[in-house]
């Protein structure tokens, strides 16, 4: 399933036939920035982890502005060999060296009145950044081999994983450009700061690829839902992805369990504190893996739990509010 996929479910962006997956505060926050700047002309930097939907956002944005209909080229700087990624943005005249046999016109031609989503800008290399910010100021290119310049009329939305103003300082960055493409930027949170659309995005999942494979799988259960909201998920919404879609293979019931998890899954520590936090930070993270801990036991047992923890259930459900847990 790639990004595409994420689409259709909580977060509806006005004019738009899409809707995003998740009610996280953190998430909604960015997604009315992406309502807000979708139909402008300013360029938009995405800042977050693998696997959070960059191209996801990047899609959305183009799909909600005066530019749909034109063209959305994506270029990855990290996925093309430095040596080819400027023949790529900006084309090559027949004969510009040895193997261009005719014309080619680059990724900066093609999205022409359109948007162009640079992916893994951090990886680009210093001399290519040089030449964008020379495409994004002066609205125009040459192509390999040529002296004849293209005016572009190409808006860029553009993402990155790294931290920038850190590679900035180790000047492996251009100070210049980042101000060209950090008109306004959109911060996706990662999964583990998201727990509370960990349930509905694998659940979404669920019905997915039991569909897909035919298959009438009907929940997952409390004991999966409470290790999946404990898991730290380097790899974001497409390991989650990933993972439902494992346990739909192997699971020939009507409930996916423990045993369709992967083992790092199950094998995680779920004792683990977080490593900078505060007294009160630490006590509360204790508390919240006390709680999900003693639920999984019982079944999601709310009541139950409550007895076995000696909490009065009226405060115990007032911590499964502040903590996110209902």
């Amino acid at each position: 399933m790639n990004d595409q996929t994420y689409l259709n479910f909580e977060y509806k962006i006005p004019n738009h036939s899409l809707s995003i997956i998740g009610k996280s505060p953190k998430l909604k926050k960015e997604l009315r920035m992406v309502t807000e700047v979708s139909d402008t002309q300013s360029n938009v930097l995405i800042q977050g982890e693998s696997g959070t939907g960059k191209e996801l956002i990047a899609r959305a944005i183009h799909s909600n502005s005066s530019r749909e209909g034109k063209p959305f080229v994506v270029v990855n700087s990290g996925a093309i060999p430095e040596n080819l990624l400027e023949s790529e943005l900006f084309g090559y005249e027949k004969g510009a060296f040895t193997g261009a046999r005719e014309l080619k016109p680059g990724k900066f031609e093609l999205a022409n009145e359109g948007t162009m989503f640079l992916d893994e800008i951090g990886d680009m290399a210093p001399f290519l950044q040089c030449k964008i910010l020379r495409a994004l100021q002066q609205q125009e290119i040459e192509r390999l081999g040529s002296t004849e310049t293209i005016h572009v009329n190409v808006r860029i939305v553009s993402a990155t994983n790294k931290n920038l103003l850190k590679l900035i300082k180790q000047g492996m960055f251009r100070r210049d450009l980042f101000y060209r493409l950090n008109t306004i930027r959109i911060n996706l949170p990662p999964l583990r700061e998201r727990l509370e659309d960990i349930p509905i995005l694998a659940d979404y999942f669920l019905k997915y690829f039991s569909k897909r494979e035919q298959k009438e799988i009907k929940k997952i259960s409390t004991r999966v839902l409470g290790i999946l909201q404990t898991y730290k998920w380097p790899g974001n919404v497409r390991e989650l992805e990933n993972v439902i879609e494992r346990a739909v293979i192997l699971c020939h019931d009507k409930t996916i369990d423990i045993e369709h998890l992967p083992p790092e899954i199950v094998s995680h520590e779920n004792g683990e504190l977080k490593s900078k936090c505060n007294f009160v930070q630490a006590v509360n993270e204790f508390k919240k893996l006390l709680i999900r801990r003693t639920l999984n036991d019982v079944d999601g047992n709310k009541a139950e739990a409550a007895r076995q923890l000696g909490l009065n259930r009226s405060y115990f459900f007032k911590l499964l509010k502040d903590f996110k847990l209902q």
